[in-house]
């Protein structure tokens, strides 16, 4: 049973972060792509809950109207969450912020730790994501959650990450660098263990590896982008699946064979 997809709603960013792997792959280009047929035939099929996350190519808060428009058009089904994913840069207006606690939105910042480690790869942008944190947390009440990608620089100065997080005492996804900049399954996995002594750090789940779970490619969190549905958001230079309207009922009959403790696509590798 599939319970949770990414759906990429633009390939905008006003970001061009060094180790973005999907601008790395040089395979994101603009298609049509009919995200209210995506999720009328996530509506038809999610009779247990069902998660979605509008994220992926680019920074879906660039887009804001039209993001705005998808979660009013799923808020009617309730077995559906909604999270999304922000570089932190773009400012909202307060009732935009109330509009996604009202539809219980969950909101990650993406933040890699302090200031030197961030704007290393990050284009400089932690003063601004910082400035938006604390504008959340002082309409919302209380602070978002972070995303911070962990590649040899956090791997070098873990004590210091683990610090800087500590205080926001909320969960933090630590999303292992993959790509020509990645890092070792193992290497982040002995950092996840290590975090979770001192944080509220997301694991487990048929998932993702890159956050600390078991690999759900070909059964779970399929990445809908540029008209197609693909087994994950690391397999977009790979053939999609199909196409993004695709009934989920047909999503559900694909099996791949693979120890689902490493990631699909670097067992291709092998």
């Amino acid at each position: 049973m599939i319970d949770r997809i990414c759906i990429s709603i633009n390939n905008r960013c006003n970001l061009s972060c060094k180790y973005c792997h999907f601008h790395d792959k040089r395979v994101v280009e603009d298609a049509e792509m009919d995200i209210f047929k995506i999720l009328d035939n996530v509506k038809k099929y999610a009779t247990g809950d069902f998660k979605i996350g509008f994220v992926g190519n680019g920074e879906a808060l660039l887009d804001w109207p039209k993001l705005k428009s998808y979660i009013v058009y799923i808020e009617d089904h309730p077995n559906i969450s909604v999270y999304i994913i922000t570089n932190g840069t773009v400012s909202l207006k307060n009732e935009d912020w109330l509009f996604l606690k009202k539809h219980k939105v969950n909101v990650g910042f993406s933040i890699d730790g302090p200031k030197d480690l961030h704007d290393k790869n990050r284009c400089g942008s932690f003063d601004k994501a910082i400035q938006n944190v604390e504008e959340y947390k002082r309409i919302i009440g209380e602070y978002p959650t972070f995303n911070a990608t962990v590649g040899s620089d956090i791997l070098l100065n873990a004590d210091k990450v683990i610090d800087f997080f500590k205080p926001f005492d909320v969960r933090v996804t630590f999303s292992r660098m993959i790509g020509k900049h990645g890092i070792s399954l193992s290497d982040y996995r002995d950092f996840l263990q290590f975090a979770e002594k001192k944080l509220k750090v997301r694991r487990g789940g048929l998932d993702c590896t890159m956050y600390g779970g078991e690999c759900g490619a070909g059964n779970n969190n399929y990445f809908f982008a540029n008209g197609n549905v693909y087994f994950c958001g690391n397999c977009i230079d790979l053939p999609p699946v199909g196409s993004s309207d695709m009934p989920f009922e047909e999503l559900e009959n694909i099996s791949l064979e693979f120890d689902r403790n490493y990631c699909f696509k670097e067992s291709l590798w092998e």
